[in-house]
């Protein structure tokens, strides 16, 4: 499978302290109806991090049975525990899912031995395509392109790459030494369509939760060489981009449906609601670009 264009990296809709299962099935569904490339349920902006494992096997699998096969569902499927990773990846694969997203293992920041070790363990374990999440802000490792590179020679599970670095210069030269056909995907809103300048085939985004129709028309025009609307549509985004991080992802996005009817705004602690001034400044912004 070809992993290209606009992924949204979904938010999970709570009620009650639970999965608030409509709002989330209705939310996929107007991803799909807005013309998305593909989904990826239980990532940071779905608050994977405070779900259980049921929690996520049932969330990953609602949204594949949702989607009925009409766009791919990259499932959030990582840990720092190599054992915890391969259970996770083996609950995404049993619902469906086409692939999981596999974050470096935060905090006890392993070598590039150990990092390539931790993937061949999944790979060995709970075989199917992964796209390695690289997001140095979070977990205070940044895998760099040799690394990459080598995982992705030795363990042909790994496809891709989710790359939250910001650094043009190391995308470039990740898709100058991976194999041909490595998908390479941005996950800085910001830098999506530079991204696809050098290479890159796509994003893995959070503003697209709220405009999946102008983000995957990004990645489609550029794909199309049209590269006057391809940018024309990267500066409309671009206040929603700012926007969508006014605080802690996911709060602020979570916020914007919430205020645009999709699902109750509720979060999981250590996530607070939006301050006041940010929530007024939020609400502003999306009044100024239709959304509300």
């Amino acid at each position: 499978m070809n992993f290209q264009g606009a992924f949204t990296a979904l938010v999970t809709p709570f009620k009650n302290g639970g999965i608030d299962e409509e709002a989330y099935r209705e939310l996929i569904e107007w991803q799909i109806e807005k013309g998305i490339d593909g989904l990826v349920p239980c990532g940071t902006t779905g608050e994977a991090a405070t779900m259980t494992h049921e929690e996520q096997g049932d969330v990953i699998r609602i949204c594949v049975e949702q989607v009925k096969g009409r766009v791919p569902v990259i499932a959030g499927a990582g840990s720092n525990n190599t054992r915890e990773a391969i259970n996770l990846t083996l609950l995404a694969k049993n619902a469906g899912a086409d692939a999981a997203l596999q974050i470096t293992p935060y905090y006890n920041k392993p070598t590039p031995d150990g990092l390539l070790a931790h993937f061949k363990a999944l790979a060995k374990e709970s075989s199917m395509p992964f796209i390695l999440y690289n997001v140095p802000g979070r977990t205070g490792l940044n895998a760099l392109p040799p690394s990459i590179a080598r995982i992705a020679r030795e363990v042909p599970e790994v496809v891709g790459v989710k790359d939250a670095t910001a650094n043009l210069g190391q995308v470039s030269d990740i898709v100058e030494q991976c194999p041909k056909g490595f998908s390479v995907l941005s996950g800085d809103d910001f830098t999506v369509l530079p991204l696809l300048s050098v290479g890159g085939c796509g994003t893995i985004s959070v503003v697209s939760n709220i405009v999946p129709d102008l983000m995957a028309g990004m990645c489609k025009a550029y794909r199309e060489k049209d590269t006057e609307k391809a940018k024309e549509l990267h500066f409309k985004m671009q206040p929603l981009s700012r926007a969508m991080f006014l605080e802690t992802n996911p709060i602020p996005v979570k916020t914007a449906l919430g205020m645009m009817g999709k699902l109750e705004t509720s979060f999981r602690l250590p996530l607070v609601p939006l301050q006041p001034e940010n929530e007024a400044r939020l609400e502003e912004i999306l009044k100024e670009n239709g959304l509300v």
